[in-house]
């Protein structure tokens, strides 16, 4: 009786791991392009006709010229003066140059909301520098409507910001934190407007080269 119910237990075990198989193989033979098709997404065709940016006043701002400091808002690229609007004006130069270019079917209006705009103090850039730590949530709406087309989307792009004699150099060729720092916002910019992925970080999670993208003027 045992071994009848062993061989019955093999039998089932059989189909079972036949069945799978065939799913698997199926899966496997299938034609790329079908694949292709039902994985890829369209790459979004949009025509920046306005943009939003909010730099919440809830946010901390430091000034403290010390390695890392606390807060949310450390800049440093631009005479001490109002932080929020310094950081707000640097997004909107980063999505005109990111975004006026396209030429897409579609209108859309860009909206960032920032999180945390945490770049380099003088003590950090001229000696060990550092990363520019970086952190927003990006919506594309529908000018009409409002209706969003893409997004929410929360983005940390984090840029390597230079220290030292590298920093120094990068200045006198004009390679500022500012310059930078909006080169690389214009660039994923630039992606979330046009690829089907977005933007996609680095998989160390920072952005080490920045290229810079054709100045365009104002909307």
């Amino acid at each position: 009786m045992n071994k009848l119910r062993m061989t019955a237990l093999m039998m089932a075990l059989g189909l079972g791991l036949s069945a799978c198989a065939s799913v698997d193989t199926a899966t496997r033979n299938a034609p790329m392009d079908q694949l292709t098709t039902e994985m890829a997404a369209p790459a979004p065709s949009f025509s920046l006709v306005g943009f939003d940016v909010n730099v919440p006043l809830t946010l901390k701002v430091s000034e403290a010229n010390s390695y890392y400091p606390g807060g949310d808002i450390v800049w440093r690229g631009d005479p001490f003066g109002n932080r929020y609007e310094q950081v707000g004006a640097l997004f909107e130069d980063a999505i005109k140059l990111g975004g006026a270019p396209l030429n897409g079917a579609m209108p859309v209006v860009v909206e960032i909301e920032v999180h945390r705009f945490h770049a380099l103090t003088e003590k950090t850039r001229y000696s060990v520098g550092g990363i520019h730590s970086i952190e927003f949530t990006m919506t594309i709406r529908d000018p009409q409507t409002g209706a969003v087309v893409r997004g929410p989307r929360e983005i940390k792009a984090d840029l390597v910001g230079y220290g030292g004699s590298k920093a120094l150099q990068a200045e006198a060729r004009g390679l500022t934190q500012k310059y930078r720092i909006t080169q690389h916002l214009a660039k994923v910019v630039r992606d979330e407007m046009s690829l089907a992925t977005g933007w996609v970080a680095p998989e160390n999670g920072v952005t080490a080269r920045v290229v810079p993208l054709t100045p365009v003027k104002p909307i």
